[in-house]
């Protein structure tokens, strides 16, 4: 009896990975049978280099550099906000809070992680675009606004990784450095954080990732100006927000655009998930 409950169970467990692996292909193919066909029509340069997305136009036009640009700036800048209070936090949960207290933050950071993101869109609405007029101008939706929420939404990502990753460094290492005379502070800026460093950019990596395919909070937020943006106070659209404000009636041509789109973000984010993959190879071979 055992024995044909360890079968069907290894049976079990190949077939739900098979199937994972094939909604992944799947997936990517589906995508890839929509977005391909544009190129019989649109040349590969035009589309990538090309600021104008004018597909309602007399000759429609399907440019995404534009919102590629924007989706890279959005990212990283909500990156470079996010980190240091996700560092900090996760340096503190690892080696600081006890008790009560570190059983409070940890519970914020998983419901920060459970909340809707159109509630971060909605919260950003009526305080951050309002901020921002009020210091810069014009209506106040932006890219600014856009890497402001999102920084706050990666926040859970970046917190637990490193928190597991700083965990993770031998109290051997931590001890080394204090009995050598180091501070606290010196052990973890010389010995702690290098040691973590896999880890830690994994963290990074996983969030520029989260930030990159969101979409609902963005375009409650960002303004959806198709057009270029010439300061981070302005109006502007993303890749994923460009998808979603036009596939409700694109149709033909402009729909296969679309799906090249995505196309796009696909490979964005499935070159982030290599990269996460290659970090915790060499982590692991190191």
């Amino acid at each position: 009896m055992r024995i044909l409950f360890d079968t069907f169970a290894r049976r079990l467990i190949f077939i739900s990975a098979i199937v994972c692996s094939l909604s992944i292909i799947l997936l990517g193919g589906f995508i890839l049978s929509e977005g391909l066909p544009l190129f019989k029509d649109v040349s590969l340069v035009q589309f990538l280099f090309s600021t104008h997305w004018g597909p309602t136009d007399a000759v429609p036009t399907y440019g995404i550099l534009t919102f590629f640009f924007n989706t890279a700036v959005v990212t990283l800048l909500s990156l470079v906000l996010a980190l240091p209070i996700s560092l900090c936090t996760a340096i503190y949960l690892a080696l600081f809070a006890k008790g009560a207290l570190a059983n409070l933050i940890r519970t914020s950071v998983e419901l920060l992680a459970s909340i809707p993101s159109i509630i971060f869109g909605l919260v950003g609405m009526v305080t951050v675009v309002p901020l921002i007029r009020s210091l810069f101008g014009g209506s106040g939706y932006s890219l600014l606004a856009c890497a402001i929420i999102l920084s706050v939404m990666i926040l859970p990502t970046i917190i637990s990784v490193s928190e597991v990753a700083i965990r993770a460094v031998s109290e051997d290492l931590k001890w080394a450095s204090l009995a050598m005379g180091a501070t606290t502070f010196q052990m973890i800026r010389t010995a702690l954080l290098p040691a973590a460093r896999s880890g830690l950019v994994t963290a990074m990596v996983m969030g520029l990732g989260r930030a990159m395919g969101e979409t609902t909070a963005v375009l409650l937020v960002g303004g959806n100006s198709p057009l270029f943006p010439g300061s981070l106070a302005d109006q502007g659209r993303t890749l994923t927000m460009n998808i979603v404000t036009d596939m409700s009636y694109a149709e033909g041509v402009h729909l296969n655009a679309l799906f090249a789109t995505s196309i796009v973000l696909f490979i964005c984010v499935l070159a982030l998930n290599l990269l996460v993959m290659r970090i915790g190879k060499e982590a692991h071979h190191g």
